[in-house]
């Protein structure tokens, strides 16, 4: 997730810039989950571009399936419309365009309006028109890693075990007691991946893989254009749908109609993409509620260590809140009894802060 418009936040300037730059223009950083990202103009263009920087502080909860977002940008120039330009300044170089104008996230979560929602169903049909072999941007993983083309099957249980053994498992010894104390055991999302074993092969297509307010930019015009691709993947096209339901938190008749969308999207371009859409629908949204768990009990807990963010102690019942909501959502998913109270949930993350766990220097009131 990237906060990417200048009209969303503003960062000091820094005097850093690539090949041509001219560094009084450079505006950032722009931060997001995994990213820093520094916008700047080129001389003799009329378009400003942007370059980003991992943090170094980050944990990855989301597979990345391609090596390079600009390259898969250029790889879809002409196909799919309204999403940065990228600039070759030479076969090492590329730069993103920056699309100038504001994200849907600064406007009052909801519907989206009849215009927009038209041009997000063109966007799903845009994407499932690329299948397989249509793509030729690098990939990061091995070709016998990947499932075979039309393995729904396949696709969730891989992204079952990256959450299990990248989530999960490699931060266990460091976040493990928390997620035991609020109810997630190491078999958590067995439920799921007994659910996944029963759903509709779909042929494979691009999929964004994070579809959310801050991923649509809407511009001057009024045009909505789509941005942060670095999540992108080849997989089942329900997922993208699936991963939007579960981040725009529509209401349910909202939900239900951006559903029907797009069925109809992809209906128009390639039917075969759509089978089974309705039955499989709530398995993908189980698995997306049950990993938002892991992701948000995990930098919930890194956020309250961090202390350039404020005491911690004042910031407590507002995580603590956030983390009790995703686990009502996911209760079902992942098999749980009960779901700790907030009182509880502010507990857990109490303990951590009176330093029972190492790096921690936060004190009490």
């Amino acid at each position: 997730m990237t906060v990417d418009t200048t009209t969303d936040v503003r960062g000091p300037v820094r005097g850093r810039a690539g090949p041509g730059c001219d560094v009084t223009v450079i505006e950032g950083p722009f931060r997001g989950h995994y990213r820093e990202t520094y916008v700047f103009a080129l001389p003799d263009r009329p378009l400003r571009c942007k370059v980003h920087e991992p943090r170094s502080e980050l944990f990855r909860f989301d597979r990345r399936c391609f090596l390079s977002e600009d390259r898969l940008l250029l790889d879809l120039r002409g196909r799919v419309r309204r999403i940065p330009e990228i600039v070759v300044l030479d076969e090492h170089i590329l730069l993103q365009g920056f699309i100038e104008g504001r994200t849907l996230g600064r406007g009052t979560a909801g519907a989206l309006s009849a215009r927009h929602a038209a041009q997000l169903g063109r966007l799903f049909g845009e994407l499932v028109a690329l299948d397989t072999g249509s793509i030729d941007a690098p990939r990061l993983c091995v070709p016998a890693d990947h499932p075979g083309d039309g393995d729904s099957v396949a696709f969730l249980e891989g992204l079952i075990a990256f959450t299990e053994d990248e989530v999960y498992g490699r931060h266990a010894d460091r976040f493990g007691s928390l997620l035991r104390e609020l109810g997630l055991r190491e078999d958590a999302l067995d439920g799921v991946r007994g659910r996944a074993r029963g759903l509709t092969g779909r042929p494979f297509t691009l999929v964004h893989g994070d579809l959310h307010r801050l991923n649509f930019v809407v511009d001057g015009g009024g045009d909505l254009w789509t941005i942060d691709w670095e999540l992108a993947m080849i997989g089942d096209p329900l997922y993208d749908l699936a991963t939007h339901l579960h981040l725009m938190r529509y209401s349910p008749r909202e939900a239900a109609r951006t559903a029907r969308l797009w069925a109809a999207a992809v209906h128009g371009v390639r039917p075969e993409c759509a089978r089974g859409w309705r039955d499989d629908l709530g398995v993908l949204l189980a698995y997306k509620r049950a990993q938002s768990v892991y992701t948000d009990v995990i930098r919930g807990a890194i956020a309250l260590e961090q202390p350039g963010t404020g005491p911690a102690w004042s910031r407590l019942p507002v995580t603590a809140h956030r983390v009790r909501e995703v686990l009502e959502r996911a209760r079902e998913p992942l098999g749980l009894d009960t779901v700790p109270s907030l009182r509880e949930v502010m507990g857990a993350y109490a303990r951590r802060l009176h330093g029972r766990e190492p790096g921690v220097t936060a004190s009490g009131p």
